[in-house]
C-alpha cells in the first residue's frame, strides 16, 4: 500500500497523465478573449485551510495538510479510488488529486483548498482528521479569468489580477467575491509551461 502512495505520488508530480490522470475543474467558456475567459463553473466541494503568512508561503504551509488528507489522513467513511473517486480504503480512504490548487486571502489569512472530485458529495467524502481542514460547499457560478505562465510570484499575482479587474470593469460585470490565484503544476515545472491564473467570481449585469 506505501509502495503505490509512492508510486501514485511520482507519477503525478512528472505528468503521466497516461498513467494517472489529475481531474480538473469543471467548466464551460461563455466568453474568450485573448488571455481572458468568463466561465461558468460547476457546483463542486472544496477542502479549505486557512493558514497565516505571506502570500509566497501560505501555499507550502497548507499544501502539506491538505495532500495528508486526500492520500489518507480521514476518518473512513466509503471505499474510494486514488484516481477515481472510488478504491478500497483500510482504516482510512484515499481521495483521487484534482487541479488547481487555489489561493486566496480571507480575514487577514490565506484560505489554500483543493477541489474534490466531481462525483463526490459531502455525504461520501471522509472527514478530516486533522480539525483545520474544512469541507465546503461552492455553488454553480460565473468566475472571470485570467491566464498566464511564469514564476509564482505576489508582483505578476497583483499584476494579472489589476488586468482581470479592468477587464471585468470593460464587460460590466460585476464583482462578487475575492480574488483567487489557481496553480496548476508541480513546483519543478518550468516556469514557461506553467499554468496559472487569477479568478474573480462575478455577477452578469441586469
Amino acid at each position: 500500500m506505501l509502495l503505490k502512495r509512492v508510486l501514485y505520488v511520482v507519477l503525478m508530480m512528472l505528468g503521466v497523465t497516461q498513467a494517472m490522470a489529475t481531474e480538473e475543474a469543471k467548466y464551460s467558456v461563455v466568453l474568450q478573449d485573448e488571455q481572458f475567459e468568463l466561465r461558468v463553473y460547476d457546483a463542486h466541494i472544496l477542502a479549505q485551510v486557512l493558514v497565516d503568512g505571506k502570500f509566497s508561503s501560505a501555499g507550502n504551509k497548507a499544501f502539506n495538510r491538505l495532500f495528508k488528507y486526500i492520500t489518507g489522513n480521514n476518518i473512513a467513511q466509503q471505499s474510494l479510488e486514488m484516481t477515481k473517486p472510488v478504491t478500497q480504503g483500510a482504516a482510512s480512504s484515499k481521495i483521487a488529486m484534482t487541479s488547481p490548487v487555489s489561493q486566496q486571502q480571507a480575514a487577514g489569512q490565506w484560505a489554500v483548498s483543493f477541489m474534490m472530485p466531481a462525483t463526490a458529495s459531502m455525504a461520501s467524502l471522509p472527514q478530516p482528521k486533522d480539525p483545520s481542514i474544512q469541507l465546503l460547499e461552492v455553488p454553480a457560478r460565473h468566475i472571470a479569468v485570467v491566464r498566464y505562465s511564469g514564476l509564482w510570484r505576489e508582483k505578476t499575482y497583483q499584476e494579472q489580477r489589476l488586468a482581470l479587474e479592468r477587464w471585468v470593469k470593460q464587460h460590466h460585470l460585476i464583482i462578487t467575491g475575492e480574488p483567487i490565484w489557481a496553480r496548476y503544476n508541480p513546483p519543478f515545472t518550468p516556469w514557461f509551461l506553467r499554468r496559472n491564473e487569477v479568478l474573480i467570481p462575478v455577477a452578469l449585469p441586469q
